[in-house]
């Protein structure tokens, strides 16, 4: 499970795109969870967990690594986006002196 995030000026999550190979559960989970990061800050994507997506798609107690892979991804693409802000911010100060 892959998720993409494309944050504005504001650090607002404008777009959410997901890659994902498993069962039916595996996508609605990433496609859940790309409806419910867009419009949310950074900070407020973290607070989504995998009992909310669990809960929302009603998943059978079989399928909840679903959710938690869902959950995971988003923590994924925020680490990755804070990562590369940090990197472009280090780039910017070298490049100033």
């Amino acid at each position: 499970m892959k998720l993409q995030i494309e944050v504005d000026d504001h650090g607002t999550i404008v777009d959410a795109r997901f890659k994902t190979f498993g069962c039916g559960s595996a996508i609605a989970s990433s496609s859940l969870a790309t409806e419910w990061v867009k419009g949310k800050s950074v900070d407020e994507a973290l607070t989504i967990k995998n009992t909310d997506i669990a809960k929302e798609l009603c998943l059978p107690p079989v399928k909840l690594h679903c959710s938690m892979l869902a959950e995971d991804a988003i923590k994924a693409a925020l680490a990755d986006y804070r990562r590369k802000q940090q990197d472009d911010q280090q780039e910017a100060v070298r490049a100033s002196v």
